[in-house]
């Protein structure tokens, strides 16, 4: 059972006709053109293969207790409250509106749908390839017919159409209980679009996920941030979630900074955001399986690591898992 807090404490990001950000972001269709014309992507030291070796392990559900695995990208599978969610579910082999063609994944989901635990509930950021993908949600929808949804402003009637049958569609600061985890939507940095004629008619979002919100004490708050540029906006999360315990934060897809800085954060931008949303640890995403951007794939978590010091800022293997703790977390 969900109920949806309707209230909207502010829409300064609505358009007329879709949706914008709060702070200034705009990408020039010849920027776009100079970036794609100027692309080399360089392959990870060693190659594919010894970085697969390196990054890739063997997933282990059966680990009790609220815990977070890292499937790939930005796809996590949490368990928590005895809930099983997903986020920005993709097991495809490309991220593009058709498989011969597209960024073509480097590293395969530490599983597949077929061996998933009985999902409950799925999150969605927002609607590019690489976060929102149609064959993954309706492989995901014939297994689990009653599986809810939840998405920002604007995506509620394609997921529908795809064949959910139970789609709840927020606007930033909304909030909605399901199986007694509170959902609340949060602002981000970002765009949204599938093809050429619905630039940013649905709304990007992050994902506050909490248990226990009448118990203070033994609430936990973990937060998905989804696809960000860093904008002094998601300081306001602080606001309503003093503390995090557990953040998703994403780490790749940021070069070249003159084209990426407004659509995506790096990874000193995660470690800022880190201390400014009062994380008490963090998980690094968004990166390691598809070349989205012009930096190799092992160079976001070789930066991360140089900058996060004695924070507890992990940078897990695809397939590891950390578990989620009002303190001391517990890396498998």
């Amino acid at each position: 059972m969900s109920k949806a807090n309707k209230i909207i404490c502010d829409q300064s990001h609505h358009k007329k006709k879709g949706f914008d950000n709060t702070e200034p972001f705009s990408i020039k269709l010849t920027d776009a053109l100079r970036w794609r014309l100027q692309r080399k992507v360089l392959p990870p030291k060693g190659g594919y293969q010894a970085f697969i070796q390196n990054w890739v392990s063997s997933i282990d559900i059966s680990l009790s207790g609220d815990r977070v695995w890292w499937i790939g990208h930005s796809t996590t599978l949490i368990k928590l409250n005895e809930q099983w969610i997903l986020t920005d579910p993709v097991f495809s082999n490309r991220v593009s509106p058709v498989q011969f063609i597209g960024p073509k994944r480097r590293t395969k989901p530490a599983i597949t749908i077929e061996k998933l635990p009985p999902i409950n509930v799925v999150v969605i950021s927002h609607s590019h390839y690489d976060h929102l993908d149609f064959n993954s949600i309706r492989q995901l929808i014939m297994r689990y017919p009653q599986l809810t949804i939840l998405v920002p402003l604007g995506l509620k009637r394609k997921l529908l159409k795809w064949g959910a049958k139970q789609v709840i569609e927020l606007d930033w600061w909304q909030s909605t209980n399901v199986n007694g985890i509170t959902f609340n939507a949060t602002p981000a940095k970002h765009w949204s679009n599938r093809g050429a004629f619905d630039v940013n008619k649905a709304l990007w979002s992050g994902w506050v996920m909490q248990t226990d919100i009448d118990k203070p004490l033994s609430t936990k708050t973990v937060y998905f941030m989804g696809d960000t540029g860093y904008c002094a906006s998601l300081k306001k999360i602080t606001d309503k979630f003093k503390q995090i315990d557990l953040a998703l934060i994403p780490i790749g897809a940021y070069a070249p900074r003159w084209f990426m800085q407004s659509q995506h954060i790096d990874p000193q931008q995660a470690v800022q955001l880190y201390d400014e949303l009062n994380c008490q640890s963090a998980i690094a995403i968004h990166w390691g399986a598809f070349e989205l951007a012009d930096e190799p794939l092992d160079e976001p978590p070789t930066l991360l690591n140089s900058l996060k010091k004695d924070r507890a800022f992990y940078i897990l293997k695809i397939g590891d898992s950390l578990a989620i703790n009002r303190r001391n977390n517990e890396l498998k």
